[in-house]
């Protein structure tokens, strides 16, 4: 079975009781090893010594070398040979044929240790010297049976102590893995819980302290903005219905009236003038609704000529304005500025802002172009009543009028119509990466367009 079809727990707690397998073994190996070599040691102690203690009982007579003091041949494991060069002056009484060749091949090499493997024996071999001369050799032997034997047991039980230690880590592995992964299994339960319209519950509350909580943090920003993106569609279906609620409406009265018989010719004509002019309004908010879905997907743009859009947008309304006697002036700053979105974007974020200050102004509408700290900033201004302070804000929400309940009002003023509405002119500047504000001013409205320069 391939790993990746074991859950994350398994695949965890193996990696885990793999690394503790190989600790444990790379620590059981090398205590076995020193203490190996410990005992070694310790055995090869052991024959210096019986050694020194022997050389110790030996004397010379007439240049020979003569034993002083016998080696008590009753000790079980002590088992001494002196040679003065190839005669035995003393030996074992008990022999073992093998540890006696050994023996004999090791007191002709006068120095040093050798192990039979056969009886367990150790053996080591010193010289007898008188000054510089070498008058014999003194073998001692040791069976290192009670070493191996301690090595041996010290090494059963370390296999044994390292697999009771794996078990547990195995055990306590899983414990721990399982009780971190509980707030991953809660979060798993919760989402799968949660129905479509769940959006407004969260995760984790407060701020993250670990990985898992970061990650609990994550998914409740994503929510967020989850929850953001499906309110702005409501709020856009209610922006759309609002808008072509009035115009569709009309369009339909007019239509009826149209067709009585009773209407003469010139009746009939302003009729169908103004379902045209219904109509017109019905395709201004269909292409603003493009417009913003095209604001809104990423692609390659070389944005548009910041004065230009605003004179274009200024001559739309400036009939209209000049049949009330009413004027606008369009100022731009010095320079050749360009804003990050398309003309007709642009045009169509204006031109709503421009409708209000057509039907609100006294005398006099401005359009202000200028740049600022990496924005293109257009300002629509009139000589109008203006925009109460406790409205700036909410006169961008869907269907709000100032006076009450809004039949035919989009901007916040109960005047006749259905204009674009303000809501959509941000959703647009939203929508090319800018924002729409209402701003104070002495003696009138003021709105504020901030668009990215290109």
């Amino acid at each position: 079975m391939s790993p990746r079809r074991f859950s994350l727990r398994t695949r965890l707690t193996l990696g885990a009781v793999a690394a503790a397998a190989i600790a444990l073994a790379v620590l059981i190996s090398a205590f076995n090893i020193v203490l190996d070599a410990r005992l070694r040691s310790d055995a090869d102690n052991v024959l210096r010594e019986r050694a020194t203690t022997v050389l110790r009982g030996l004397g010379t007579v007439n240049g020979r070398l003569s034993v002083a003091e016998a080696p008590d041949a009753g000790a079980v494991d002590t088992q001494t040979w002196i040679f003065a060069g190839a005669r035995a002056l003393e030996q074992p009484a008990r022999l073992d044929a093998r540890d006696q060749v050994a023996v004999r091949a090791l007191a002709r090499a006068r120095l040093g240790f050798t192990t039979v493997d056969a009886t367990d024996t150790r053996l080591l071999a010193t010289p007898v010297r008188s000054g510089f001369r070498q008058l014999g050799t003194v073998v001692v032997a040791a069976s290192v049976s009670p070493y191996e034997s301690t090595a041996s047991w010290a090494l059963l039980g370390s296999v044994i102590l390292g697999v009771l230690m794996l078990a547990a880590s195995v055990a306590l592995s899983r414990w721990l893995i399982s009780h971190a992964l509980r707030p991953v299994a809660e979060i798993t339960g919760r989402a799968t819980a949660w129905g479509e319209l769940d959006l407004g519950r969260r995760f984790f509350a407060g701020e993250p302290h670990d990985e898992l909580t970061g990650l609990a943090a994550a998914f409740d920003r994503l929510l967020a903005r989850l929850a953001e993106s499906l309110r702005r569609e409501q709020r856009l279906t209610a922006e759309v219905s609002h808008e072509l609620r009035t115009p569709l409406a009309k369009i339909a009265a007019e239509a009826e009236l149209g067709r009585g018989g009773e209407r003469r010719g010139g009746e009939r004509a302003e009729a169908l003038e103004r379902i045209g002019a219904h109509a017109l309004e019905l395709q201004q908010v269909l292409d603003t609704l493009l417009a913003s879905a095209r604001a809104g997907q990423p692609r390659a743009s070389q944005g548009s000529d910041a004065a230009e859009s605003a004179r274009r947008a200024a001559a739309q309304v400036r009939d209209a304005l000049a049949a009330q006697g009413k004027s606008i002036a369009v100022a731009c700053d010095h320079g050749r500025r360009r804003a990050a979105a398309e003309d007709d974007v642009v045009q169509r974020i204006l031109a709503p802002l421009l409708d209000n200050a057509v039907r609100f102004a006294h005398r006099r509408v401005d359009l202000a172009v200028r740049a600022r700290d990496g924005f293109v900033v257009y300002e629509v201004s009139d000589d109008g009543p203006g925009v109460a302070a406790p409205d700036r804000e909410r006169i961008f929400e869907p269907g709000f009028c100032a006076g009450g309940p809004c039949a035919d009002g989009v901007d916040g003023h109960s005047h006749a119509g259905a204009g674009l509405g303000l809501s959509l002119v941000r959703r647009l500047a939203h929508a090319a990466g800018g924002e729409v504000e209402a701003r104070e001013r002495a003696g009138g409205a003021s709105f504020v367009v901030r668009l990215p320069a290109a």
